[in-house]
């Protein structure tokens, strides 16, 4: 197997790449960190090992975040690139047969993976010296689920890179799927735990479709979101099992598109809606909503930014009838949460339901954000169409208007769409009035940062999948890597460590401001005096101040990025 040329050409272009350096550097930082900050300074030895365990869980779920969240990145990129370049032709006109091309792409991403976990291997020995941790127990099943975790979500980048028609869409569908795969499939767990129906059943083994349960198993801390509930179920053995078939049916479906069909996609050549009959334009206008992709546009109107149509119309969920079906479906789910939650509110508080619809509204944001904004100057570069644009007789603020637009917009509408899941809930609880208001404040400021980080690092890069990885890595490593530290809270960080580090998570603040268990604690807040009346304050988090700072220095970079792009070169 390893006399297959594809597997040294990936492995080594795989590790010659930025960002394959830039995981491996800040892997072994963090690993050095950790072992440092609780290396014993007294001669007395830790017989419980509590103090190696509660390092351990760290590693776990470090290295578990760096293999969900990066690792798929790679294969994702990997046949829809290569057959944009033209050399996937020329591979698949070699000897090698399909199969041996996809056994080569997936085992140079393995071999990078287990790099990955050797490098692990200095720090770990540490924490095996410092006493408590047993290898045949702790280490071996933790390092066992990584593997499997990583060969699950190799496979299912490749199979999507084999789907795929451009990069970015990869990586959009790639991330989804993650995100789907990882974290949304653990929700309807929630509201069903400790009850016996088949809805439960169906749940607890929908929930081990993700790797963290079966983690948090091994590293001891039992079931995540029991509440006191409590949960008998085999996670280890449940995630096994769905990883093994769900990773066939992903190699099963690659390779039987890795062939030259790939180049042969046939494409409908698209009927105009005005060339059908009467009663075929009326059920289209009915099925459509009004918002016919297939009608003919009317003209841009002059006062209308030119870039906004632009937008919308060369993208695919930037059509109106697309967004019109994400409004619904966000309507439907915040909803159905609403109800369920009232519904389950006996066994979860208040805090636990505003939680989740916080979750819900967040994620959001995080997903969509940079998947639109991510692209809107790096895909210009990318196909050359920005010096279009620069003939145009356009200023670059009238430029950065209509794309800014053109994301507040579609965002704007999927939030609003999750507000009847709050009217729901002010029906059971009226005085939530206020944190929602301030949970709103946080979403309008996250929606701010995450669209001017995405765009300042898209002007700054002429590939799109490069700008949209490097965005979605800094936005989970503020959003879900600053909760690593807070799993360490009392050891090894204290709380004023956690304190600080949650204030740049806009997530961490909204679940500070609902109570939710956990979070209370860690509010990093300022007084600010009311102007009508002397005695009231308010107590404002120092993330929005955080959060207001950094989107206008960002927006300042984008200023000074768009007026050198739009110079003539």
């Amino acid at each position: 197997m390893f006399q297959n040329p594809i597997i040294h050409r990936e492995l080594v272009g795989l590790l010659r790449t930025k960002k394959a350096i830039a995981i491996q550097v800040a892997l072994v930082f963090m690993f050095a960190v950790l072992v440092i900050l609780r290396w014993p300074v007294d001669p007395t030895s830790d017989l419980d090992g509590v103090k190696a365990m509660q390092v351990f869980r760290l590693f776990g779920y470090g290295i578990l975040s760096a293999l969900v969240l990066f690792i798929p990145v790679f294969p994702a990129t990997s046949v829809v690139r290569e057959r944009h370049a033209g050399t996937l032709a020329l591979v698949l006109n070699s000897p090698l047969t399909s199969l041996n091309v996809y056994i080569g792409k997936l085992t140079g991403v393995m071999a990078f993976v287990v790099l990955l976990l050797f490098l692990s291997v200095p720090s770990l020995i540490a924490c095996l010296g410092m006493g408590g941790l047993d290898l045949t127990a702790d280490v071996l099943p933790l390092y066992g689920l990584l593997l499997l975790t990583a060969f699950q979500y190799t496979t299912m980048g490749l199979m999507v890179s084999c789907l795929a028609n451009t990069v970015d869409s990869a990586l959009r569908i790639t991330y989804g799927l993650v995100l789907l795969m990882s974290i949304l499939v653990m929700g309807p767990h929630l509201f069903t735990q400790g009850t016996d129906t088949w809805v439960a059943d169906f749940n607890g083994w929908l929930r081990c479709v993700s790797p963290v349960p079966a983690v948090m198993d091994v590293l001891g801390h039992g079931d995540i979101g029991s509440y006191g509930l409590g949960s008998n179920e085999n996670s280890i053995g449940r995630y096994c099992l769905i990883a093994c078939i769900s990773s066939i049916f992903f190699v099963g479906r690659a390779i039987s598109l890795l062939n030259f069909k790939l180049f042969d996609r046939a494409r409908s050549q698209g009927t105009m809606t005005h060339s059908l009959s009467e009663r075929a334009q009326r059920f289209r206008d009915v099925f459509f909503m009004g918002m016919d992709p297939q009608r003919r546009k009317s003209p841009i109107p002059r006062f209308v930014n030119p870039i906004i149509y632009k937008e919308f119309r060369s993208r695919r969920f930037g059509r109106a009838h697309w967004i019109v079906r994400m409004m619904a479906a966000c309507v439907i789910i915040s909803v159905a949460l609403a109800i369920a939650s009232t519904q389950g509110s006996e066994k979860w508080g208040p805090e636990i339901i505003n939680g989740i619809m916080a979750n819900l509204q967040f994620g959001l944001v995080i997903l969509v954000t940079p998947s639109l904004a991510a692209g809107l100057i790096s895909s210009e570069l990318e196909s050359g169409s920005w010096r279009l644009l620069k003939m145009t007789p356009m200023s670059p603020f009238r430029i950065f208007t209509g794309k800014l637009m053109s994301v507040l917009v579609t965002v704007g509408l999927i939030l609003i769409a999750t507000i009847p899941g709050y009217i729901v809930l002010l029906q059971v609880q009226r005085g939530l009035i206020g944190q929602i208001g301030q949970i709103v404040v946080c979403l309008v400021l996250t929606g701010a940062f995450c669209f001017a980080l995405s765009m300042a690092i898209s002007t700054m890069c002429r590939v799109t999948a490069t700008a949209t990885s490097i965005s979605f890595g800094l936005l989970l490593l503020i959003f879900a890597g600053t909760f690593l530290v807070w799993l360490g809270r009392g050891s090894p960080f204290s709380n004023e460590t956690v304190t600080t580090i949650l204030t740049i998570n806009p997530l961490a603040t909204a679940f500070g401001i609902l109570d939710v268990q956990g979070f209370a604690q860690f509010q990093n807040v300022i007084p600010v005096g009311m102007p009508w009346g002397e005695d009231n304050e308010f107590m404002m988090p120092v993330n929005w101040i955080l959060m207001s700072i950094l989107t206008v220095v960002l927006l300042v970079i984008i200023t000074v990025r768009l007026d050198k792009l739009t110079k003539p070169e």
